[in-house]
């Protein structure tokens, strides 16, 4: 009789438990969704702006970008993710810039820590938000930031300087001879000043003996 109760109530038990589940199913059911359908939603898909997925040097409109290749981000970069090259380029105006020439990023190895970002003196670098970063093999994940045709450096050459007024240069010319003959004249009357003062030398010691000896 025990076994009989037993079984209908554990009966019971059970039918309460899945009517307690279709009554959470079904209000689910009923519930708007909140799964993002990607990747259906791409154009629509809303990324934190804090999100760090990839590292990329600031470009302009113009298309530069502020990177002097220093090389402190590579020096502060804990897993080497960074490697840096430079060159030596001629300027229009004949002098000589050291410029980067390549950026190499390996998102393989990154910690996305930001030290690169924080410690840049010229604020050339951030971290983008886009995640799809998906390939097949490792090697694609080595990226040559820099990779854009730098335009060109529009340095203007020195503007020549203005020739001079030809009567002012005349003047200066004139000014300069008369300082120099001034000069001279007072050097030569030094000179003759100084002659005048000297003493006549007084006669040998030699020519006074002979000139007693003749008496």
């Amino acid at each position: 009789m025990s076994s009989i109760k037993e079984y209908f109530s554990e009966a019971g038990k059970g039918l309460k438990s899945l009517i307690d589940g279709m009554v959470v199913t079904g209000k689910e059911f009923v519930t708007p969704k909140v799964t993002e359908c990607y990747p259906e939603n791409r154009n629509t898909l809303q990324i934190a702006d804090r999100f760090r997925a990839e590292l990329t040097l600031k470009y302009d409109n113009e298309g530069r970008h502020k990177c002097i290749g220093c090389g402190i981000c590579q020096m502060n970069c804990p897993n080497g993710t960074i490697q840096l090259s430079t060159k030596m380029v001629d300027l229009p105006d004949g002098k000589k810039k050291r410029k980067l020439d390549k950026y190499m990023y390996d998102l393989g190895s990154c910690t996305f820590c930001m030290l690169c970002v924080t410690t840049c003196p010229q604020d050339a670098l951030e971290f983008s938000n886009d995640f799809e970063q998906a390939v097949f093999t490792r090697g694609s994940l080595v990226k040559q930031l820099n990779y854009r045709p730098e335009p060109k450096d529009d340095v203007a050459a020195p503007a020549p300087k203005p020739a001079m007024d030809p009567e002012k240069l005349a003047k200066i010319k004139a000014e300069a001879l008369a300082k120099a003959a001034k000069i001279k004249a007072e050097k030569e009357a030094a000179a003759k000043a100084a002659s005048a003062e000297t003493p006549a030398a007084t006669p040998k010691a030699d020519d006074s003996i002979e000139e007693n000896k003749e008496k």
